[in-house]
């Protein structure tokens, strides 16, 4: 099983506000990250971006437009001005109109490329609390750290989870797994699980947590980076 977070009797002494694509990162949060996080003194809590209003209801995730992005960031970080703000976004499918996306040197190796991104879209919201993250390429990348978890899912696929298997041996990550419409990680696993389309926002996340963070950290060093990020937050007064 996936490793368990043993919180003890730790208090969270600082606020983390996360804003993420959808459901799918706000379940990962909830249940693998958050206690993690819990047990350190980081209480974190996510929410999906606000897309659109329709007659006084908030519908949330896409993230497909900056602007609106932007503005969700900004309002909570003035709603909640002592808390820490990061993102959980994807790299693939980023909307055009994202800070650096227009300005970006293809010829960058991917870390550097997303790296850049990042920092341009720190520079647009200028906030001290604001830490970016924008996941390589996307949450499915996670999910090839230990690919062979799927099984917990899909009992009968050998065939499918070794194919699966096959594209994870192929890159040094599984960050590197890329962005293409037909290659992009989700796109590899729905090829040959079509099924897990409509059940992303449960599979996703409950084989993610049966990876376990130390392995999620090992295999994929720029989300490794952000959650180390976040760990070196200083409590006032120390």
């Amino acid at each position: 099983m996936g490793e368990e977070c043993s919180a003890g009797e730790a208090v969270a002494l600082i606020r983390l506000n996360i804003i993420v694509e959808g459901l799918t990162e706000e379940t990962f949060v909830r249940d693998t990250l958050a206690p993690y996080w819990g047990a350190k003194g980081i209480f974190a809590v996510a929410r999906s971006v606000e897309t659109s209003r329709r007659r006084g209801r908030v519908f949330r995730g896409g993230g497909r437009n900056y602007e609106k992005i932007r503005r969700d960031v900004m309002n909570w970080i003035n709603q909640d001005s002592d808390a820490y703000c990061t993102t959980m976004f994807d790299l693939y499918g980023l909307p055009s109109n994202f800070p650096g996306k227009s300005s970006i040197d293809f010829n960058l190796h991917t870390y550097e490329r997303v790296r850049y991104l990042e920092n341009s879209f720190a520079e647009n919201i200028d906030n001290d609390k604001f830490i970016p993250y924008i996941q390589l390429h996307e949450f499915e990348s996670l999910l090839f750290a230990d690919i062979d978890k799927m099984r917990i899912f899909y009992l009968e696929g050998d065939n499918v989870i070794e194919r699966l298997k096959t594209v994870a041996n192929t890159v040094d990550s599984p960050e590197l797994i890329n962005e293409g419409n037909e290659t992009a990680p989700s796109k590899r696993i729905i090829k040959e699980i079509p099924e897990y389309k409509d059940n992303k926002v449960f599979i996703g996340p409950t084989v993610a947590k049966e990876i376990g963070l130390s392995t999620l950290r090992k295999r994929c060093s720029h989300f490794n980076e952000w959650v180390s990020r976040i760990e070196s937050i200083q409590v006032p007064g120390t």
